[in-house]
């Protein structure tokens, strides 16, 4: 099927004409669904006339949220070429590693990026759009341009894109490389089509013209799912671009918020300067949580000081889209028969294909672990450039996901740990999420990272790091002995050092594999 999607966003504009489609916080920019319909058929005249980027060539954001947010539809739908996205977090070696992979005809920029960035991206060809208005002197360097000179100067008006849902690749991004280097996911149109739909299957997260979504992660990965149901919701995103959650509570108090996402590591922080110093969120109806697994014990304190507006999301960046979700009503802390379920993801969204699959492949039966696949118009057409790894995790179209999983008797999906994260100690498979989650419900823990670390004896030994709250204290023997009381001795840490923080990526994820990678240095076999 071909969409013209100026003629879409026109049609939603005329519905939403003068209620707020986006708001950039730091920046200090608003632009109304009208406004912004125009502003983008702008940047879409000039990456199409302006820079000449057409169909098969590329071009790349390393952007912040408030740059992100003025890209999306014009980057996405609104002209031929494909969008790279980029997490601006990554180091400039890493991005001139994807540079390399695929070939941008143009970089758009941060302003203060430009001196560090200069040399490796002329080096590529490639032009450089700066977003926010440069000094005289990088204005001067050749194959600079500013990006507001460009959009004042392009025309608004609906072009004729036309463009196939299915078949166009609107949309290059990089897995999130917790457990190695990210390989080069590819999006259609249709992959976040499905989305969006998703979203409004999923009543829970009720997205409307009301909804006002604050978006702090990066919108480049996770959050960006819900940017596009809340557009086509007429509601209002709204961006940050530093994960300052004092900030964040002020903005949320201040432009009253109803949604946002973030991950646990995220929530932790979030509820102890709740505690500390309550500000009014009642305009906050829904927090959407996801990315990471959440402890059950954690959970339970979050739903008690914020109120059941939890809802969490399963998805991924093969499969873009909310996969499973847990509602609000399941989020009872005191109800000791729903407690087991805060530690799932929740059941599949209806029309998603979700199945566990054993070693040769084969669905396995209710309350089986195995691994998670799954198979829906969501699923990415494949890795960039990259057929082996391609070959490799998809099969007869379902993307094998490397969760590790069960589905019970209700159909509540069960994430026990990353296979790669699968610690084996003595022939024994130990779950570190198991091993995480028991150490956090200890009321002095702030959160926990278990990894698997060298052992003459057993091959690997279950090892923590862990974060305490602010003035909490509890032993190392303690937490160990608490560990065992739960979960058995060989589950439980054999070792344990405090820490004052932990290595997460930028959506928040904890690190596992750099944490790991400090015990396995100089050793012949790494296990992972």
């Amino acid at each position: 099927m071909k969409m013209n999607f100026s003629r879409i966003m026109r049609l939603i504009a005329l519905r939403y004409r003068d209620q707020e489609a986006i708001v950039n916080i730091e920046r200090n920019r608003r632009f109304t669904y009208g406004q912004y319909h125009l502003l983008t058929n702008r940047i879409a005249d000039v990456l199409r006339n302006t820079l000449q980027v057409g169909k098969g060539d590329t071009f790349m954001l390393i952007l912040e949220n408030d740059n992100l947010s003025l890209m999306m539809f014009p980057s996405t739908f609104k002209q031929e070429g494909t969008v790279v996205m980029t997490n601006l977090r990554d180091s400039l070696e890493e991005h001139a590693r994807q540079m390399d992979l695929v070939n941008p005809r143009v970089v758009f920029l941060e302003t203060r990026l430009l001196d560090s960035y200069y040399d490796t991206l002329r080096s590529r060809g490639c032009a450089i759009v700066l977003m926010d208005p440069p000094s005289a002197e990088q204005a001067a360097r050749p194959g600079v341009h500013c990006f507001w000179t460009l959009v004042e100067d392009a025309s608004d008006l609906d072009n004729d894109v036309e463009l196939h849902t299915d078949e166009h690749i609107c949309m290059l991004r990089f897995t999130g490389g917790t457990t190695g280097k990210g390989k080069c996911a590819m999006y259609s149109i249709d992959n976040w089509m499905v989305c969006r739909d998703a979203a409004f299957i999923n009543t829970d997260l009720a997205l409307s013209s009301a909804t006002r979504l604050l978006h702090v992660s990066p919108l480049s990965h996770g959050t960006l799912m819900l940017f596009f149901p809340t557009f086509y919701a007429g509601g209002t995103n709204l961006t940050m671009n530093q994960l300052d959650m004092e900030n964040w509570r002020q903005e949320v108090e201040r432009e009253r918020v109803t949604h946002s996402f973030l991950v646990p590591t995220v929530l932790y922080r979030l509820l102890e300067l709740q505690r500390a110093a309550p500000r009014d969120f009642s305009s906050l109806t829904t927090l959407i949580y996801g990315a990471a697994p959440m402890s059950p014990d954690k959970l339970g304190e979050l739903v008690e000081c914020f109120g059941q507006i939890f809802v969490q999301g399963y998805a991924a960046t093969e499969a873009p889209m909310i996969i499973a979700a847990l509602d609000k009503a399941a989020h009872q802390p005191g109800n000791t028969a729903m407690l087991q379920r805060l530690s799932s993801a929740g059941r599949p969204t209806p029309g998603v294909e979700v199945f566990i699959a054993g070693q040769d492949g084969r669905p396995l039966p209710v309350g089986e672990t195995g691994e998670i696949r799954i198979r829906c118009k969501a699923i990415i057409k494949g890795y960039y450039d990259n057929p082996q790894a391609t070959a490799e995790e998809f099969d007869d179209g379902a993307w094998k996901s490397g969760d590790l999983g069960y589905i019970d008797a209700e159909g509540y999906l069960y994430i026990v740990d990353r296979l790669k994260d699968m610690i084996i100690s003595g022939g024994f498979n130990v779950y570190a999420v198991e091993v995480e989650a028991t150490l956090a419900a200890h009321p002095a823990v702030l959160m926990a990272a278990v990894v698997g670390i060298p052992h003459a004896e057993w091959g690997e030994a279950v090892h923590a790091e862990v974060i305490l709250r602010t003035g909490a204290t509890v032993t190392e023997q303690e937490l160990i002995a608490q560990a065992k009381a739960r979960l058995g001795g060989y589950k439980a840490p054999k070792s344990l050092v405090f820490v004052d923080e932990l290595p997460t990526s930028a959506v928040g994820k904890v690190l596992r594999r750099q944490v790991r990678e400090k015990y396995w240095q100089g050793s012949a076999r790494k296990i992972s």
